[in-house]
């Protein structure tokens, strides 16, 4: 039996740092003597040109002035922002067999969480291990965006009570009057006091910023104070698993731990994102960073000023990716829109007359390729003013009407519309979603039971065996199977681990045997 693909995971982790982990290691270098000769040269010196022209010089001299504009201009509307946890509430008689401080992970928000999993910090090997310190807290950056005291930072560098400080360029420090969260976009705002001279850097454009511009970050990486680097654009629109609301700004500019909240800015001095995560296997830059948008960031940022929440319109859909193998069934092209997997009752998707089956193309003018997309573009959507939505069905773009409806908070909760009712079988590698009638009819199946295979895991035991998106699962070791929830036990009740499955596509049906 072929056995399957093992991948090597990146960590993505958020960026604060832990005042825990702030030290620094320095490596010493052998000596070397600024006055030694080299032993005898063996030709006389060739003469060449000079390695760089004038011109060349100029292009990149001007490149450099560009860079340290931007950092005398931001820079003073950087600051540092620690995190002090309140240590009052503590227990009266610790139990002595608790390993887990309290229940805090003092590694909490940075790169070092996942090494801290249910109360234990797994030892290295021949290390004895030893009391843990107190948690003391982090230190994120920010970035103020008003001088009467807006602080714009992550929700991670806040998160978890205690007392809120910012340190500013200048040397000053403001302890926080009121913090703000939105932990699905993971921003946050910090008010505090100023005085009037507070420098405030101003806010871009974001969907302006294009793959292969040039890109700034500051902050306090490792608790270093007014660092810059300098990087690209390095793509858009990122999902990463790590927010329940996604659209990021991937760069390679160097971000690291202490970096998250600080800015993101172009040649202009504008703030185009606000740092949030690294992807790294070690815990520092690896060349891969991703930051929120300017344009998101500023719409949460003002309505946490103005009313301390944020109000999200919704749609009242279950969705899904359109993949390359539902592309075809649904008649659109891959990533050419959302696919709607179920509609709910006394929802405005259910008002506007949305079937399961219809692909969402265009929402409001802006073409959406992913759940993503979709989402944040139906959140932000303006309550009493109406929305065009453009959905293909059954092959033929029509046009529905949308009246943005503030969102529920049980619905909010349900997060409906970005996890539809599927299971995911890691066992097999595949994951599975009910069968309606709509879908079954865009799939070209008449018999309606049975779970729809919506992705299968690259070497998986499912991939193997033959099965891909799209297809129809109906039995499970000779046994019916018409929801999830029924497909799932039938899998777990499995005694060798061998399954025979009944499966249907446009073609007819067909066992498949995965092997255990």
């Amino acid at each position: 039996m072929k056995k399957p693909k093992s991948r090597l995971r990146t960590a993505l982790v958020a960026a604060p740092l832990s005042l825990a982990a702030a030290g620094l290691l320095m490596a010493a270098a052998p000596a070397t003597k600024l006055d030694q000769q080299p032993a005898a040269a063996s030709a006389p010196a060739t003469v060449t040109k000079p390695a760089i022209t004038p011109e060349q010089l100029n292009i990149a001299n001007s490149l450099s002035q560009a860079f340290r504009n931007v950092a005398d201009s931001v820079l003073p509307a950087v600051v540092a922002i620690e995190n002090r946890p309140d240590t009052s509430w503590r227990s009266a008689k610790p139990d002595p067999n608790d390993n887990s401080m309290n229940g805090q992970n003092p590694f909490k928000g940075t790169p070092f969480e996942d090494m801290f999993r249910g109360g234990q910090i797994p030892m290295p090997p021949n290390m004895t291990p030893r009391q843990a310190p107190r948690s003391q807290g982090g230190i994120g950056s920010g970035v103020i965006i008003d001088s009467s005291g807006i602080v714009l930072t992550n929700n991670h560098v806040v998160d978890g009570g205690g007392t809120v400080i910012v340190k500013t360029q200048d040397g000053r420090e403001f302890e926080a009057v009121e913090v703000f969260t939105d932990p699905k976009t993971d921003i946050a705002v910090v008010k505090i006091n100023g005085d009037g001279s507070l420098t405030a850097a101003k806010l871009g454009n974001s969907e302006t910023t294009s793959v292969g511009d040039w890109v700034i970050a500051l902050g306090q990486p490792f608790g270093l104070e007014s660092t810059v680097t300098a990087g690209i654009v390095s793509a858009k629109n990122r999902g990463i698993g790590i927010t329940a609301r996604e659209n990021f700004i991937q760069t390679d500019a160097a971000i690291n731990p202490g970096n998250s909240g600080g800015p993101l800015v172009n040649l202009h001095g504008e703030v185009i994102g606000i740092n949030t995560a690294i992807s790294s296997r070690g815990g520092g830059n690896n060349g891969i960073g991703f930051a929120v948008p300017s344009n998101l960031a500023r719409w949460v940022s003002d309505q946490l000023v103005a009313n301390g929440t944020v109000q999200r319109a919704y749609l009242g859909v279950a969705i899904q990716p359109v993949s390359h193998q539902l592309a075809a069934q649904l008649g659109v092209s891959p990533r050419g829109g959302v696919a709607v997997t179920n509609v709910f009752p006394d929802t405005p998707a259910a008002k506007m007359g949305f079937k399961p089956g219809d692909v969402i193309v265009d929402f409001g003018g802006t073409k959406v390729a992913t759940p993503q997309q979709l989402q944040l573009a139906v959140e932000r959507s303006a309550i009493g003013k109406t929305v065009s939505v453009a959905v293909v069905r059954d092959g033929k773009t029509i046009s529905l009407s949308y009246d943005p409806e503030a969102a529920p908070n049980d619905f909010a909760v349900n997060d409906r519309e970005q996890k539809p009712d599927g299971v995911k079988m890691q066992s097999l590698g595949i994951e599975v979603t009910p069968l309606t009638a709509d879908v079954a009819k865009q799939l070209g199946i008449k018999d309606e039971s049975g779970v729809v295979v919506t992705r299968v895991q690259e070497g998986s035991r499912a991939e193997q065996a033959g099965l891909s998106p799209g297809m129809v699962i109906a039995q499970v070791n000779r046994q019916d199977v018409a929801t999830t929830t029924e497909f799932e036990a039938a899998v777990k009740s499995d005694q060798d681990g061998t399954l025979l499955l009944l499966v249907r596509n446009e073609r007819g049906s067909r066992f498949v045997v995965i092997e255990g």
